[in-house]
Order: C-alpha cells, then structure tokens, then sequence
C-alpha cells in the first residue's frame, strides 16, 4: 500500500507541483477549447488537464481505468457538476482487456505489451518496472460519443495504447492530441496513419511538457513526420496535435 501511495504522491507532484506548468496548459489548449466545449480526457490520470479544461470553462469527460487515479479524480472532481468521471479504458472495441501497472510511476501504466517492451529500450525507462496488472472495463470513442456528444478537443494518453483508442474512431472530431516517444516511434506513426484515415487534418507538436506548440504553422503529415525523425535522435517525449484543417490554412510547400 505504501508503494501504491508513493506512486500516486510523485504524479501529483510532477502533474500539479511544477511552477508555471499551469499557465502554460492555459495558454496551448484556449488553442482548442472555448468555455461550453466539450472535451474528453482518456487516461485522466490524476486530473492535470481537467483542472486546466474547467479554468477554460469547458465540460470534461475524464476517462481512467486505473482504480488508485480514480480515487484522486473523485477526490479532485468528484462533486463537479462539469466533470463526468468514466471508470474505463478505451479501446478498438468494447469488452474487458489487462492493464500492465507501474506502482512506482503509474503515469507510465499500459494495456500496450508492444509498447512496454519498446520504451524498455529507452534510458528514461530504465527503473520502470510494471510490477502488477488490473482487469478493466473498455469502451470506444464512438461509444463515448453516443452517450455524451462529440467532442471539441480529445486528448489520448494512454502509454502506446492510442492506435487501438482512434480504432474505435468512426468520424473525424474537431482537434485531437497523442503521446509520442522516441523509442517507440514507429507505435506513433500508426497511431498517426490512424488520425490520417479519419480524414482533414493538419499536425503539430509540442515537446515534452512545455505546453508549447514547437511550429509556427500547422503542417500536413509528411512535414510532420520529418520534424519527428529531426526530434527523435534527441529521445525526448512530447505530445502530436491534430486538427481539422481550415480553408485559412496556409498549405505547407
């Protein structure tokens, strides 16, 4: 228990204890969302966007299977008439499906085997352990759509995952983002091709936690992807926003 309650206390430290973090969240997602939007938040974790999403005044969808971060949501976010807490994971289809958990660093839980076994790789994951596993419920996006509306903005971090979340995608939603880790880049550009099939949208990218998109212009994805083989070298994370492209969109030469 104490292990569980560490883990828990380091993401709220790196989530809500870092000077700055918060104006910045506020400054990159008015990019996105405007108050009355709607915006779904799958893998809340312990609820940093949330929070941001309800300063901004937009209603959350805050989507997150593992049992110890649902406890902070409810703790959190529990008695907000604007937040609707979704106990599940998300998925190409609905059903129940093993989440691998990290105790020690729960940010980095996945239902991905794939993934784990990419990022393994990575220096950055050398301590990580996934050290137990949950059963969990999974619903799709289309699901989540049927029953609370679509989306202005869906943000999907949930450790290698993504691809199998936009799986369960039918119909394009205005703007969108996804994790991307170098270790395992080849899992993001599938994810990548999977934002592609739904159709009309423009990329950019935000690095590591600095809540700042890296590109003055949005780009198509062929500009995307040789920005990423340009980052990728440098092993740093960071987030891929997408969104519907817009008849003022400067097309990339």
């Amino acid at each position: 228990m104490f292990a569980r309650v560490r883990g828990i206390v380091r993401s709220l430290v790196i989530y809500y204890g870092v000077p700055g973090r918060r104006r910045r969240e506020l400054r990159l997602y008015r990019e996105f969302l405007q108050p009355g939007d709607l915006a779904f938040d799958i893998g809340a974790h312990v609820g940093s966007r949330v929070r941001t999403w309800r300063r901004l005044g937009a209603k959350v969808i805050a989507v997150e299977p593992q049992p110890d971060c649902l406890s902070v949501l409810r703790l959190f976010f529990g008695r907000d008439r604007g937040v609707t807490i979704v106990p599940k994971a998300v998925g190409a289809r609905p059903g129940r499906a093993r989440l691998a958990v990290s105790t020690a660093t729960p940010t980095v839980s996945s239902m991905s085997p794939e993934w784990i076994e990419s990022v393994t790789t990575d220096r950055g994951f050398a301590r990580v352990r996934w050290d137990r596993s949950v059963v969990v419920e999974v619903s799709t996006l289309d699901e989540l759509v049927a029953v609370h509306g679509e989306p202005a903005f869906c943000k999907i971090d949930v450790e290698g995952f993504e691809a199998d979340v936009l799986a369960g995608l039918t119909r394009p939603i205005r703007a969108l983002s996804f994790e991307y880790v170098p270790s395992a880049h080849d899992a993001a550009l599938v994810t990548l091709d999977k934002v592609e099939r739904l159709g009309g949208y423009v990329y950019n990218y935000s690095r590591a936690e600095t809540m700042r998109l890296a590109s003055e212009r949005w780009l198509d994805r062929a500009d995307l992807v040789r920005r990423l083989e340009h980052v990728r070298p440098q092993g740093r994370s960071g987030d891929i926003y997408a969104r519907l492209r817009r008849t003022d969109d400067e097309r990339p030469a």
